[in-house]
């Protein structure tokens, strides 16, 4: 039988009869303590507490089983760990992993939280951080220490959206050090249109808060891994307290059976609106993965199969404070807001200090303007229409 389609895959994800119970939908169970009426009952529970068996509520319910299953077999992984935000996900799988005087590689273009947990926290536990370009490719090698203990990705960068070679830097990383731990943001991708652990990285990290769930009503964080990472990834999540709760997890599960079609959506009209700015005689740069103007297009055209609606671009010059309130203050489609990944179309602005502040390398950008945007499953002539008129208030 041929491979099935992601489309049809997406549909079935964590439909197994034992958690829908008949129902097209697996159930919504709610549950702190489980009974057991046998003491070979609780033996067994015990015994298989990380294998989809109900044991505690921390641990999980038939609501959680399904999810785990569901993203395990979307980002083929051995394992899949719930976490109540994606930021939560992001700092427990590095905590997983670390010890007092250990040394991570981080991305310089990471999420801003990823960076300032790095620097508040990972510091007063005695771990060194330190950041790389993320153009870097396989130089990466020269930057391993003997104590590197994780290389942590993100693709594409947030914000300037730059996309790894990531085959060059997991074939680096292998050579020069093959028990460091590859982790990488992949929240954009949103398990669908890149497969990390198929390209050697050891957990895949998605806030499931965006894309997965779609309707910007619930917050999660979901860690796949590979076989060698899953147990400690899950135990030592475990140890620091870590769960969701089980109605944003059948949020998120109920996301994923539309995920592909949305995502197709999102493309088309991010792509329309990246197109038409890429004509605007004020824009200087889009920073679209699928646009050649962004850096890392050739690697995203080889490594991913499609796009969504989140990007950036810049223009040609630096807006007044006058200016950069009329433009973002009057939109009546996009609205100002952090987060994406839902419905709607969203846009932020930042200046270059902004930009500067967020970047941990060599990242010099114009005096323009910058703006990211999220496309929604808005109409794109109306969304153009938008900025048309936002543009038209700078002038």
């Amino acid at each position: 039988m041929a491979k099935i389609k992601p489309e049809t895959q997406l549909v079935h994800l964590g439909r197994n009869p034992a958690f829908t119970q008949k129902g097209v939908n697996p159930i919504i169970q709610r549950t702190s303590s489980v009974i057991f009426n046998t003491l070979a009952e609780k033996r067994h529970a015990t015994q298989n507490r990380a294998n989809s068996v109900l044991f505690y509520g921390r641990r999980g319910t038939q609501t959680h089983f399904a999810f785990q299953e569901a993203m395990t077999e979307l980002e083929c992984g051995a394992g899949a760990v719930l976490y109540p935000s994606g930021a939560a996900a992001i700092t427990n799988a590095l905590l997983s992993f670390i010890s007092s005087g250990d040394h991570i590689l981080v991305t310089g273009s990471a999420y801003d939280p990823t960076q300032n947990f790095c620097d508040k926290i990972l510091t007063k536990l005695n771990v060194t951080t330190d950041y790389f370009d993320p153009m870097i490719g396989a130089a990466i090698a020269e930057l391993i220490r003997p104590n590197t203990r994780i290389v942590f990705l993100e693709a594409p960068s947030s914000i300037t959206m730059e996309i790894h070679d990531l085959p060059a830097i997991v074939q680096a990383i292998r050579q020069k050090a093959p028990e460091t731990i590859i982790m990488i943001d992949n929240t954009w991708a949103a398990g669908v249109l890149l497969k990390p652990l198929l390209l050697g990285i050891d957990i895949s990290i998605q806030s499931a808060t965006k894309y997965i769930n779609g309707h910007s009503d619930g917050m999660l964080g979901v860690a796949v891994a590979n076989e060698r990472c899953i147990e400690p990834l899950r135990e030592n999540s475990y140890l620091l307290g870590q769960t969701a709760d089980p109605d944003t997890v059948y949020m998120a599960g109920r996301g994923l059976h539309t995920l592909a079609t949305r995502l197709k959506q999102h493309e088309t009209n991010g792509l329309a609106v990246a197109q038409w700015l890429a004509q605007r005689p004020e824009v200087e740069r889009v920073f679209h993965p699928a646009l050649p103007s962004c850096p890392g297009h050739s690697f995203f055209v080889r490594d991913f199969s499609g796009s969504n609606g989140l990007f950036s671009f810049q223009l040609k010059s630096r807006l007044s404070q006058t200016q950069f309130e009329n433009f973002l203050n009057h939109f009546s489609h996009f609205k100002m807001g952090y987060s994406w990944g839902g419905y709607e179309s969203l846009i932020l602005g930042y200046q270059k200090e902004d930009l500067i502040s967020m970047r941990q390398y060599d990242f010099t950008p114009n005096e323009g303007t910058f703006f990211r945007i999220h496309v929604g499953l808005e109409h794109p002539q109306d969304l153009i229409d938008d900025l048309t008129l936002a543009f038209e208030r700078i002038q």
